[in-house]
């Protein structure tokens, strides 16, 4: 019994910085306003699931906060859905061209942006510019 015990709880000591890793958060509307109120520094990915580019974003995205946990500690990442919202106020406000748009702001200032750029050292740049705002 102790074993299986012993076990259980290696194996959920394990898994506990997945856990824990936060998770870009689908956006609703106020959801980002209230962020940039707040003064966060964010990060808005501007994506559509069926967009190659934005499946390739999200993977360079995903490496780079495996790579540096203050990344989804200290910053606010929200994916906007352009299905949904690419017609949106917070597209409009921020003159976003397309899908597979990523934006780093801190409140309500924009720090930089890439358009359709799937290089690690571009988006690295902005979560960098986000993190050190």
């Amino acid at each position: 019994m102790l074993r299986r015990d012993f076990l259980m709880l290696t194996a959920a000591v394990s898994l506990m910085p997945l856990a824990a890793r936060a998770e870009f958060v689908p956006y609703t509307p106020g959801l980002a306003e209230d962020a940039m109120a707040r003064g966060d520094r964010i990060i808005l990915n501007f994506y559509a699931t069926w967009c190659s580019t934005c499946a390739r974003q999200q993977r360079v995205m995903e490496q780079l906060r495996a790579e540096t946990p203050a990344y989804d500690s200290q910053l606010t990442l929200i994916h906007v859905d352009w299905d949904t919202y690419g017609n949106g106020t917070l597209a409009q406000r921020f003159a976003v061209p397309r899908r597979s748009t990523i934006i780093a702001l801190k409140g309500e200032v924009e720090l930089g942006r890439t358009v359709a750029g799937t290089s690690v050292r571009d988006i690295q740049g902005l979560f960098d510019l986000a993190l050190n705002a």
